[in-house]
């Protein structure tokens, strides 16, 4: 299915832009770092650098050439084009078969090129081919740029002086050449279900992070052990040359650098297209790396922009397709050669986008004036990773979370155990991130077992043990802080970790602490509101538990940023909780609880 859905994509972006950048069957655009511009009697001109700044990298320009050859070992030159081993005869890393490489490309040049070679510019090419090329570019050439091209061993690719084409390739491509093709057996494509060629090997697909520099293969048998019933190679798995191209092309085209169809996932590269182009309304297409990735530097908001399109899409219904429009999400990781698909999901775009809308919604919880009213995906790994770096997140997390987004399912256990353990670890820091996390994961897990969710601000009606202790904490911890405001370290520093682990440890002593914060305070009115807060809490708590297990002190830490973010609401909100307590008023001199 994934072949057949990249297939599909290939055609759907040739009839949506039938001269852009999607390289015809035989051809494929590449970085030409530096071009050998010689004149029509074929002597050598002047190297050409066609690299271009971006940001602080040198990129060189893109052009378009004949499909290169899929090397493994050997000799395999490329036609009009290849680095300058083949070319041109130099031998930047003493490699001992140079001669034998320049010779290959010149033989491939004259024979693939056939009677084309007689005539203009062709003709200019393997006259210079033919009389010492690397000599007369050493004798000529800028003494830098010369220096660069042997040193990198870059692509190269030849132009005529005065030519309006901007290589050789151009004129090929104009003459209706075709590469010859392979020679595979005949056989049914698995992808268009009719009778070729098959291909034998297909074409590297490039851009995946951490893969190899020269590609990988997402089809691939190269070993006797993965063959069955006497078949070689991609025989085993039989796509004609002709889909073969075509899923590559589309999926290299989704892998581009520049490609708007590409985000990070944790350590996965992952794609994502329709079935049919989105033109007017919500597109999911192009708000979904927002939802996975941080906002860029110059537009922060542009996330929660993202999430706010989403949540108008499902309920008005204005998505950008109208009929049923399929939606394709594809997780690549490298595995040396060869390329794993990390997740695939398909859905309509009105599917996913209901679920990623629910989602969003489990993530909603309190939050401050300056927290972003929506988390991406790499801001929610962040806050459970060590030092903050996305790097020290186990390398499937992030594709189970979204999977688990795309699919409503529960979130992954592991998200919760990490997101319990860095709280405890950093010493009871529920941020909102994490709050916002841990609320997610209860709430999916509720909804599937009990049908209950969990409130986006505190609620005082939730009898769970786990959730009443967290309350309990940050009450007394607000009393301390309140009595000792110059206090650098409050209980929750000392005690959080024992406290929402084995809580009978040490409520005991913080119970009897609070009485000695209380006597500190001298507002009679406010000893009172604490002193019925922490009733209403522990009411119905006959002892404190021994141990609490991990959905427990998931439900502490709720409960605790819960109670901390009640105590900055504003005075009528505050005044509603004291009616609530049975207290009648916020005293003047508190403007928070």
């Amino acid at each position: 299915m994934i072949l057949q859905a990249l297939e599909a994509y290939y055609h759907r972006k040739q009839a949506d832009d039938p001269e852009g950048r999607l390289a015809p069957q035989g051809w494929e655009w590449k970085e030409i770092p530096f071009l050998i511009v010689i004149d029509d009697e074929g002597n050598f001109h002047e190297l050409e650098d066609t690299r271009e700044a971006e940001g602080k990298v040198l990129r060189g320009k893109r052009f378009l050439v004949p499909q290169g050859v899929k090397r493994t070992v050997g000799i395999a030159p490329n036609l009009c084009w290849d680095n300058v081993e083949y070319a041109l005869g130099a031998n930047p890393r003493e490699r001992s078969d140079v001669a034998q490489r320049h010779e290959a490309f010149i033989e491939v040049f004259l024979k693939e090129l056939g009677p084309l070679v007689n005539e203009s510019p062709f003709c200019s090419v393997k006259t210079f081919l033919a009389n010492a090329p690397l000599r007369q570019i050493e004798e000529k050439a800028e003494e830098a740029l010369l220096k660069e091209l042997l040193e990198t061993n870059a692509f190269v690719a030849f132009r005529i002086k005065g030519s309006a084409d901007a290589t050789i390739c151009d004129s090929l491509k104009a003459r209706g050449f075709t590469k010859a093709s392979g020679t595979g057996d005949a056989g049914i494509c698995l992808i268009t279900g009719e009778k070729t060629a098959i291909a034998s090997l297909h074409p590297a697909i490039k851009g995946v992070r951490g893969c190899n520099t020269s590609g990988g293969a997402l089809t691939s048998f190269n070993l006797s052990a993965f063959e069955s019933f006497g078949k070689k190679q991609n025989s085993n798995a039989p796509v004609g040359e002709e889909a073969a191209f075509a899923y590559t092309a589309a999926l290299n085209l989704l892998l581009d650098r520049n490609s708007e169809n590409k985000t990070f996932v944790g350590d996965a590269t992952a794609v994502f297209w329709a079935e049919k182009p989105e033109i007017e309304g919500f597109s999911l297409e192009v708000n979904l790396p927002w939802f996975l990735t941080d906002p860029p530097k110059n537009d922060p908001d542009r996330g929660v922009r993202a999430v706010k399109s989403l949540l108008q899409a499902v309920r008005t219904g204005d998505f950008s397709y109208k009929g049923e429009n399929r939606f394709y999400l594809l997780g690549l990781s490298p595995n040396a050669a060869r390329i794993a698909v990390r997740f695939w999901r398909i859905d309509t775009v009105k599917g996913f986008s209901e679920r990623l809308a629910l989602h969003f919604k489990d993530l909603e919880i309190v939050r401050g004036p300056n927290n972003p009213e929506h988390l991406s995906l790499s801001q929610l790994l962040r806050a459970i990773a060590l030092e903050r770096k996305l790097d020290n997140i186990p390398p499937n997390l992030a594709g189970q979370v979204v999977t688990s987004a795309f699919d409503g399912t529960p979130y992954p256990r592991t998200l919760l155990a990490r997101c319990v353990a860095r709280v405890r670890a950093e010493k009871g820091s529920v941020s909102y991130a994490r709050a916002a996390i841990l609320k997610a994961c209860l709430n999916r897990e509720y909804r599937r077992r009990k049908g209950e969710e969990f409130t986006v601000t505190l609620d005082r009606n939730r009898t769970d043990i786990g959730y009443r202790l967290g309350r309990l904490f940050a009450v007394l911890e607000k009393i301390q802080t309140d009595a000792s405001p110059q206090l650098n370290a409050t209980i929750r520093d000392r005690f959080y970790g024992a406290a929402s682990t084995s809580p009978v440890t040490v409520f005991s002593q913080l119970l009897k602490l609070k009485n000695h914060h209380l006597a500190k305070i001298d507002n009679p009115a406010f000893r009172a509101v604490r002193e019925r807060e922490i009733g209403e809490i522990m009411d119905g708590i006959d002892a404190f538990p021994r141990h609490l297990t991990l959905d427990e002190q998931a439900l502490f830490a709720v409960g605790y940023y819960h109670q901390r973010q009640s105590f900055y609401e504003p005075k009528k909100k505050a005044n509603e909780t004291l009616e609530v307590l049975g207290t009648a008023g916020v005293p003047e001199d508190t403007e928070d609880l």
